[in-house]
């Protein structure tokens, strides 16, 4: 259960960075998100979506919200140039983190840290512009 609690923290921070990312052109991104526990050689599959990114969510930067998760706080958070940097701190859950994305205009990447009392996880991550986001009908 603390595992799956681990994944579901991380997953949606890193499905969340994209719509504070000013530093790149709206449009429409393939992310992709691939994590590995502390202490196993394996890394779990990666995860590709796709989400448009909004020339307002490009234009004003945000620092990373968690969904579902009212008891997170973000701290820490910098925009400087094309790097990002924060960290998180969930009091309820005990889970701590800390992330960093580069930005190229059309694409970024990064990696993110959480601890979770006695779980430890790394997450990269990336995201490519695919093309401009379909319009709402």
């Amino acid at each position: 259960m603390k595992v799956r609690t681990i994944l579901l923290l991380v997953v949606v921070c890193a499905l969340a960075a994209p719509t504070f990312a000013g530093p790149m052109k709206a449009g429409k991104y393939q992310i992709t998100v691939q994590m590995q526990m502390a202490g196993m050689d394996a890394k779990m599959p990666p995860m590709t979506i796709e989400k448009c990114v909004t020339q307002e969510e490009a234009d004003n930067p945000q620092p990373p919200k968690m969904k579902n998760s009212d008891d997170c706080k973000v701290s820490d958070y910098k925009l400087d140039g094309k790097t990002m940097t924060w960290k998180v701190a969930c009091e309820k859950m005990k889970a701590t983190g800390e992330g960093k994305m580069t930005f190229d205009g059309d694409g970024w990447t990064g990696e993110s840290h959480i601890k979770m009392q006695d779980h430890e996880m790394t997450q990269t991550m990336s995201g490519k512009r695919v093309g401009d986001c379909e319009a709402k009908k």
